[in-house]
């Protein structure tokens, strides 16, 4: 079945698609979708059916690709409104941040950085410092108290 019919496919989502490559991953996906199924062999069916699913296949794509172009076009960066005030201010602010992280016990700031910069969840921060779940969860309660402090009094 593969052998007779792949070209005839291929050149079909070819013709659809306009991509030599993606046409040949498309149909051979399909083939394999076929075989996993384990269809039996009728060639005038599964003829009508390989055609369908490459259709479908392709129209798939396209929609994926509409998706795709619709999000990045949603999606936008204003670069050009930062003004010399607010990047004064962000660096402020980062400095107060990396001052307040410094005054951090050792312990709070090891359990900060672990879950906000390494993305960490809490039992593998405790798996990792072989400490308990609750200890984590102290410190991270105290390390965050006491950077809300010192960020919002300054």
């Amino acid at each position: 079945m593969f052998d007779q019919n792949f070209d005839a496919i291929r050149n079909y989502v070819f013709y659809r698609s306009g991509d030599a490559d993606l046409s040949t991953d498309i149909v051979q996906e399909i083939f394999m979708r076929m075989w996993e199924k384990q269809i039996e062999f009728r060639q005038k069916e599964n003829v009508g059916l390989l055609f369908k699913m490459a259709s479908d296949e392709v129209v798939n794509l396209y929609r994926r690709k509409e998706v795709k172009k619709k999000y990045i076009k949603s999606i936008s960066f204003n670069l050009k409104g930062i003004s010399p005030e607010d990047e004064l201010q962000y660096k402020e602010l980062q400095q107060m941040y990396e001052r307040a992280l410094s005054d951090l016990s050792d312990k709070q700031r090891v359990v900060f950085l672990m879950s906000r910069m390494d993305g960490l969840k809490y039992h593998e921060i405790a798996e990792r410092l072989g400490i308990s779940i609750t200890s984590v969860e102290k410190r991270m309660k105290n390390a965050l108290t006491f950077l809300k402090f010192n960020l919002l009094a300054k």
